[in-house]
């Protein structure tokens, strides 16, 4: 049974009278902003939505405000599950803010699960409720608008062909020994290759080193390649076996057999496309190999550029950060590929629009976003200062209009964006995604975000308050 509140009377009044002396000055406003009734409720109905009867049916579960602080809490300082359980058992001050108080903490396990629940929609929901709060409480009024991009680096080693396959053989490997168990085979009945391939894939790395050995490197993948191609036949017919006894086994064994059988079903694809795409590289040089797998087991990973000397190429997914006055991040959007800056302009500004029903006053970008067809977009919608730096050799008109004072003003507004966006990698953990699947991205891109406006709303409103 889905419950909204903790009804219990707190810690700190029973056994503390003056422990709020005990909070920093900006957790006391976050956890005032997060007392909305429309913030809970997000979260109430998508916990109402687990199960068919969870709304009048079952045992209490975790209230949605323990749920939603606890999530908050976790990326407000980028903890792990183990280190959020930690923390506020141990912590008075934790306890309180998350409803908790003398209450049981819920361990880790639980809390990843009920936050599963929370999917893509459920958080984007939740950070427009605390861009209506931040709106409310005057910290931002949409009079400016900057945009910019960065990578939000999947959980995955530097993908290379050989680690690949060897992952794909694995994984494979894996899931047919358990499903093999759950039929009642013999031990030996699923042959396991992974000691001869992770020969083979050191033996690769050694060769690779060196231009000389390019031929001695070609016929170890050509044999890494062949155990591969062994894995998958044997995982074909193990699919075709498991079909044949899920029709007379048992309930509880027919739906351990129905999942080794849709993950095999799901892992086949995937590997059968590594091996695709080695073979293309190896045989015919052709590097460019459309809907690359990167990770078995995060194939929505795409490699991106940003022109980084550091770090030439990056692996995940490329995400739009949007912002007006004082920080706040207004909208941001995940992407699947890696679309052009260009194109993500005016869309971003109809979002600006439709947050605030107004047109910002000032709108900033970088070169990437820079074209005439954007800055007449932004015109059209009633722009004043459109700050799109140009490209290439400029006119001499172009280059005084450029230089005018309010342009070099808006232009150092502008690079605030970068600032932001390295400041929710390091303090909210953006700089590499610890959730699986495309939802996982976008529930840690949004959580961290929402973590990073509600910091933001208790620094400005308790600076406010100090004047």
């Amino acid at each position: 049974m889905v419950r909204r509140r903790q009804r219990e009377r707190s810690l700190f009044e029973v056994l503390l009278p003056d422990g709020h002396k005990l909070w920093p000055d900006w957790l006391r406003r976050i956890d005032t902003v997060l007392e909305a009734e429309a913030v809970i409720e997000v979260v109430a109905q998508a916990l109402e939505a687990r199960w068919p009867q969870s709304r009048r049916r079952g045992r209490p579960g975790t209230p949605a405000e323990i749920v939603i602080r606890m999530l908050i809490l976790k990326h407000l300082f980028d903890w792990s599950y183990d280190d959020l359980e930690q923390e506020v058992r141990a912590n008075l001050v934790y306890r309180a803010f998350t409803r908790i108080d003398a209450g049981e903490v819920p361990d880790a396990k639980t809390i990843l699960k009920i936050a599963g629940a929370l999917g893509p929609d459920v958080i984007g929901h939740l950070h427009r409720q605390v861009v209506e709060v931040a709106k409310r409480a005057g910290v931002t009024r949409g009079r400016r608008f900057r945009i910019d991009t960065t990578v939000v680096e999947t959980n995955v080693h530097y993908p290379t062909d050989s680690t690949l396959l060897q992952d794909g053989v694995r994984v494979l490997t894996r899931t047919m020994e358990r499903a093999s168990t759950a039929l009642g085979d013999e031990p030996s009945r699923i042959r396991n290759r992974l000691r001869s391939v992770t020969r083979g894939v050191l033996t690769i790395g050694y060769q690779a080193r060196s231009p000389k050995t390019r031929d001695a490197m070609v016929r170890s993948y050509r044999k890494l390649m062949a155990t591969t191609r062994a894995v998958l036949r044997d995982a074909d017919t193990l699919v075709r076996r498991l079909g044949q006894r899920r029709r007379t086994a048992l309930a509880g064994t027919a739906s351990i057999l129905e999942r080794a059988q849709q993950h095999l079903r799901q892992l086949r694809p995937v590997v059968q496309r590594v091996v695709a795409q080695t073979r293309a590289r190896l045989m015919g040089g052709d590097t460019h190999v459309p809907d690359k797998v990167l990770s078995i087991f995060e194939p929505h990973t795409t490699t991106i550029r940003k022109g980084q000397i550091s770090k030439p190429n990056e692996f995940g997914n490329l995400v739009t950060i949007q912002e007006s006055e004082h920080q706040i991040i207004t909208a941001y959007e995940v992407h699947a590929g890696r679309p052009a800056d260009v194109t993500m302009w005016t869309p971003a500004l109809d979002r600006h629009q439709a947050i605030f029903a107004r047109a910002p006053y000032l709108a900033a970008g970088d070169r990437g976003f820079s074209s005439a067809t954007n800055e007449h977009a932004a015109a059209d919608r009633g722009v004043r200062r459109v700050i799109l730096p140009r490209r290439g050799p400029k006119s001499t008109a172009r280059r005084a209009y450029e230089r005018q004072a309010w342009f070099r003003r808006g232009q150092r507004w502008r690079v605030g964006c970068e600032g932001r966006i390295s400041v929710i990698k390091r303090r909210h953990g953006l700089r590499r995604c610890r959730y699986h699947g495309t939802d996982g991205m976008a529930r840690w891109v949004g959580l961290g975000i929402i973590a990073d406006n509600l910091m933001n709303i208790a620094t400005f409103v308790n600076a406010r308050a100090a004047v």
